[in-house]
């Protein structure tokens, strides 16, 4: 109920507890991004830190700018406090542009400046598509049972934000294990600290000290400096340049941007299961154009709404705690102040926030879905054990051959897809599974969800479209392609037809059981 004396106040006392977990998370974000551009790439301190960095932050400010606007617009409408959308640099993207964009150019070349050129291009054209994604976002979100949109996003905070992060403390138990239960203690439990002080914020500094006792962190103000954001055209055409003299590239960023809208729909549909309400195209538009105008700045990264907003509405943030990062990272990456935390943070230490986040969105969801559709929410899920599967296998034989392995077969020879096959890993369906996990998901728990409420022309719509995504190469396939048809598209399409016409000629009183299903003995 609207009151006319109510004023939405963007700081809160909880964003400083928000702040650091929103922090942690960007600046994981950063410094992966980073030291993988300046180690594998090659690319020179001047590229990293002087342009990537600092374009990156002027991204992100662009971004949580609107953001807080947003915000404000939606407290003013509702007549109650919101939490703004966390926002920051995509994960899962940011792997793409780095080892699907990236890397290859730098690998073909030798050439780390033409390997970021390439970078700021594709992230310019590829916003492009993300924003286009308002076009059909708002038709999506209505015609996509919820179940479907969070359990994609589910599987993805279980298998990347959560299991990854959590493998990392156990990597480092005397510093991760004294992170994770200030963690669990303050923000998973929500036990007051002494005297208030941010669970986030307190594990970091266990965490470093513990690290810095060990010798394991270091102290180093190698690479403090003044780099002030600034456009890079000529930069950006030579690399939009590139990519139109070899447009295979763009099999690579149109369905990876396609991933990036529907994620962002998805974040939306998980802030409103949290309550809070905000309009997914304008959403998706913001998104597109914070990576537009931080490629024009010298990031590659597109930029997105995060996973996680209930984890910050559970805190009671407002708006302050993205405020807050929106200052925190351009200060940091303006003055190199990157490079120092590199060196004194450890993952260890900031990776339990993220197992939070994790735990807070799977939660949310089980909260926030009828309890029928947990089956909906339970399929969507299983694509991304398959594409974590998948990664894994990969940087398996990678390390095989980094460390002097030779003949080694690759992922997908005939020999080492039977031989694993007959160690009971099916190569083939995990592969199939991997390939737009995030559309996989969305759709069979859009599916499911729709056959549990008796939905089957929705379910069926649903099955028709993965069919014509199959054919495409969109999901369950390596790129894409001219329509063909495949096994799995025919699949689909038998799917399709059984929902779309059995329902016309059964009779009613065959829909449903009579009776519940026996439960198993205790």
């Amino acid at each position: 109920m609207r009151d006319g004396s109510y004023t939405y106040k963007l700081f809160h006392r909880s964003d400083f507890s928000a702040f650091w977990a929103l922090f942690t998370d960007n600046l994981i974000n950063l410094m992966v991004l980073a030291g993988v551009c300046q180690f594998v790439f090659q690319m020179p301190a001047e590229i990293v830190y002087g342009r990537i960095v600092p374009g990156a932050a002027v991204a992100i400010l662009a971004g949580i700018i609107a953001y807080v606007g947003l915000a404000k617009r939606a407290a003013a409408q509702h007549g109650r406090d919101v939490t703004a959308m966390p926002y920051g640099i995509s994960t899962p993207v940011m792997f793409v542009y780095l080892f699907g964009v990236i890397g290859p150019i730098y690998w073909a070349t030798n050439d780390p400046l033409l390997a970021w050129q390439v970078g700021i291009g594709a992230g310019f054209m590829g916003g492009i598509v993300a924003a286009f994604g308002a076009v059909i976002g708002p038709w999506l979100k209505r015609v996509t049972p919820r179940a479907g949109m969070l359990g994609t996003l589910c599987g993805i905070a279980l298998v990347f934000i959560g299991t990854v992060p959590l493998a990392t403390v156990f990597e480092s138990p005397f510093v991760g294990f004294a992170s994770m239960i200030i963690i669990l203690w303050g923000l998973v439990g929500q036990f007051r600290l002494p005297f208030n002080i941010p669970a986030g914020l307190l594990a970091l500094v266990v965490g470093t000290v513990v690290a810095l006792g060990m010798g394991t962190s270091t102290i180093s103000v190698v690479g403090l400096g003044f780099y002030p954001p600034l456009p890079y055209i000529g930069d950006l055409f030579a690399g939009i340049e590139y990519l139109f003299a070899n447009p295979e590239l763009f099999l690579v960023l149109v369905p990876v941007q396609i991933y990036n809208f529907i994620e962002t729909m998805n974040n939306v549909e998980s802030a409103e299961a949290a309550g809070d309400h905000y309009p997914v195209a304008t959403c998706q538009i913001t998104d597109g154009l914070g990576t537009m105008i931080g490629a024009v700045f010298g990031s590659p990264f597109p930029t997105t709404a995060y996973i996680g907003h209930p984890a910050y509405k559970k805190m009671g943030a407002h708006s302050g705690y993205i405020i807050g990062v929106a200052t925190v990272i351009p200060v940091a990456a303006v003055f190199g102040l990157l490079a120092f935390l590199n060196g004194l943070i450890p993952v260890a230490a900031a990776a339990p926030v993220l197992v939070f986040v994790a735990l807070s969105l799977i939660t949310n969801t089980a909260h926030s879905v009828k309890p029928d559709h947990m089956a909906a929410v339970a399929i969507a899920m299983m694509p991304h054990v398959s594409a974590f599967l998948m990664v894994k296998w990969s940087s398996l034989l990678g390390a095989l051959g980094a460390v002097g392995a030779t003949g080694l077969p690759q992922l997908g020879d005939p020999a080492l897809t039977a031989a694993l096959l007959q160690q009971g890993a099916h190569f083939e369906g995990h592969l199939a599974l991997s390939q737009g996990a995030i559309l996989t998901g969305l759709i069979w728990g859009a599916i499911v969800a729709s056959v549990i409420d008796g939905n089957f022309r929705n379910a069926g719509g649903f099955a028709l479209a993965a069919a014509v995504m199959a054919s495409l190469g969109v999901i369950h396939g390596a790129s894409l392609h001219w329509p063909t048809l495949t096994a799995v598209s025919g699949g689909y399409l038998i799917a399709a037809a059984f929902l779309l016409i059995y329902p016309i000629f059964h009779k009613a009183d065959e829909g449903a059981l009579s009776s519940p299903p026996p439960q198993p003995a205790e």
